[in-house]
């Protein structure tokens, strides 16, 4: 469909995969690149202070506030002024007038007339340029797409805030919830509670809620048998004999999984959906009957216990859900591979095959890209995230190293900062360590990052962009001794990067950089530590 109107805006910033090109409400069905500039400069201006937005809410919870008074005439500090829409009406009327007035300027002082740099967005302000065209159109693509995803972030966090009164959405505090008629129900399980995230029950109908919890019974059951059905043919092997004598077909020879559906004659789908059609039509599920909770009166899950009753039929449904989840992928995989079981052998069309052969694919998971990042083959956007993921690992590597060393080996002799009387020696492991660094100790932190990022050439194709910088620890003659050591590395540092939060959640909940149990009053696990069976090592 060449003459679309949209194909004059296919090839702009923000159009990116999966989705393309996307205006599902057809605001630029009408072709004009005018009000489509004006649209973008909209966006861009949203994103940027729904960005701002977002970062005001969580950094306040993770990091604390500003020292100091926000107006000294009325004796109000940052400390004394909430998270979240609570500000709105904290803050001075002085405070929100610098606001607008800061916002007014911005508006005010540039020309953001068609065509101009202020038209798109280009404010002088260059964050995020780059010489390279390839490397600024990717800087900006990815400053929308953060724009977009703070926007429906902060609008998450305003619906949130506004429901329960706190900028986290504790669903405690909200009370007044319809989903609370079901929070006690079978299926409401740890950790998730319930879980309703598109919103079938928010009209709190105890029918509606009923018939679909027999749909999800009988869903769940069926995927439960239809999983078992792909597994065990491949683990225990086919029943003897034949499956239609007229036929001439021997169970044998009726293929696993969906090559199977044109496989089975026509009497044996008879057969199965009349079996499905008894099961419907013999049993009153009406609803307040026992069929329409699913009870059928086939009591394998039985128990004269409440609680013991319970518990099954919550296993019941927990184990349907990961078997509706389980056949999907089975099929999904069965129908992309042309075998049940997914062999990654025959699925020569993937995409992902430009990528097989790269650093880091290691066994026993071999190609590992769950989130399908790389699913479009796109190599520049490959090597890009590969550059980042070495980065990141080396941080990574030298942060857990960071938290052990000084456990082990001891504390740096002498002085941190001399105009403070500030010893290494008083800086505690840890989380703890950042409240104690002087501003100037961090100032040089960043001072040697940026230098890092700025003093080399990382652009694609360039040693830089490959993570080499010149300093040849890994290296080696041998190129297969070379692989070897940089596979290394990359496996290292994707450990380091899962060891440092660990250390970090440890940390943040025992206040050690090696979380001491001891230290970790407040878990309900120590209901349970005098119980027999606790022994050490373990405990």
């Amino acid at each position: 469909y060449t003459d679309s109107p949209l194909r004059a805006f296919e090839s702009d910033l923000g159009v990116q995969a999966p989705l393309g090109f996307f205006d599902p409400v057809g605001y630029t069905k009408d072709g004009s690149a005018e009000n489509f500039g004006r649209r973008r400069q909209s966006e861009i201006k949203h994103g940027r202070i729904a960005m701002m937005a977002t970062m005001g809410y969580i950094t306040p919870e993770l990091v604390g506030k500003l020292p100091g008074y926000c107006s000294i005439s009325q004796n109000l500090k940052f400390a004394d002024i909430p998270n979240g829409l609570a500000a709105i009406s904290k803050v001075p009327g002085a405070g929100w007038a610098q606001i607008l007035a800061y916002m007014s300027f911005c508006e005010v002082t540039q020309d953001q007339s068609a065509g101009t740099p202020g038209g798109k967005g280009d404010f002088g302000f260059k964050v995020l340029t780059a010489s390279e065209p390839a490397a600024l159109k990717r800087r900006l693509n990815s400053e929308l797409a953060n724009g977009r995803l703070a926007m429906m972030a902060i609008m998450g966090m305003f619906f949130q805030d506004g429901l329960t009164g706190s900028p986290w959405g504790d669903w405690a505090l909200y009370t007044d919830s319809p989903l609370r008629a079901f929070e006690s129900d079978l299926g409401v399980q740890a950790p998730l509670g319930f879980f309703d995230p598109v919103g079938y029950t928010k009209d709190g109908s105890a029918e509606n809620f009923g018939r679909r919890r027999q749909s999800e019974i009988k869903h769940g059951r069926i995927a439960m048998l239809a999983a078992m059905g792909y597994i065990t043919p491949e683990v225990a092997g086919k029943f003897p004999g034949y499956c239609s004598f007229s036929l001439n077909l021997k169970f044998a020879d009726i293929p696993n999984g969906l090559a199977a559906i044109s496989k089975v004659p026509g009497a044996g789908w008879a057969q199965i959906l009349a079996y499905m059609s008894f099961c419907e039509v013999t049993q009153d599920q009406s609803a307040g009957t026992p069929g329409g909770k699913g009870d059928f009166g086939f009591k394998v899950l039985t128990a004269s216990e409440p609680a013991a009753l319970k518990r099954r039929l919550n296993s019941e449904l927990a184990n349907g859900r990961l078997a509706m989840m389980a056949i999907m992928g089975m099929f999904f995989q069965d129908g992309l591979t042309g075998s049940p079981w997914g062999d990654w052998a025959l699925y020569t069309d993937s995409p992902l095959r430009a990528f097989e052969n790269e650093l880091g694919v290691q066994e026993p998971v071999g190609f590992w890209d769950p989130l399908s990042f790389s699913s479009d083959g796109d190599i520049l956007a490959f090597k890009r995230r590969r550059c980042v993921e070495l980065k990141h690992g080396r941080i990574c590597m030298l942060a857990t190293m960071g938290y052990i060393t000084p456990e082990v080996a001891g504390k740096l002799p002498g002085y941190c900062s001399f105009s403070m009387n500030l010893k290494f020696a008083d800086i505690p492991n840890g989380l703890a360590a950042i409240s104690k660094v002087p501003a100037a100790g961090w100032a040089q932190i960043l001072a040697y990052m940026a230098w890092c990022e700025i003093s080399q050439d990382q652009s694609a194709g360039s040693p830089g962009a490959k993570g080499d910088f010149g300093f040849k620890v890994l290296t080696a003659k041998d190129e297969a001794g070379l692989t070897k050591k940089l596979n290394s590395e990359l496996a290292n540092g994707r450990l380091a990067m899962m060891a440092i939060i660990g250390m970090f959640f440890q940390d943040g909940l025992t206040g050690s950089a090696w979380g001491d149990w001891a230290l970790y009053t407040a878990s309900p696990l120590r209901a349970f530590e005098n119980e027999l069976g606790v022994q050490d090592p373990v405990g």
